[in-house]
């Protein structure tokens, strides 16, 4: 999931849903290559961070998160 970043539109909006969903609960993380087979793109480590074994992004784009074009 490419979410918004906090200073763009919806982005504000993404970082609640996010804490809705997330905060307090035990979240699993796991890098992952991209299509490039790198793990870091543009200064970030690409991953599958997981809530009750759903993947995060899966989560927000189910409470209508809209994916951000950085």
């Amino acid at each position: 999931m490419d979410a918004p970043e906090l200073q763009a539109p919806d982005g504000r909006r993404a970082k609640a849903l996010l804490e809705h969903i997330a905060l307090g609960q035990a979240v699993t993380g796991e890098a992952q290559r991209s299509r490039s087979g790198r793990v870091i793109a543009f200064d970030r480590v690409i991953a599958v961070c997981r809530v009750r074994g759903r993947p995060i992004g899966e989560l927000l784009r189910s409470v209508g998160v809209p994916e951000g074009r950085n």
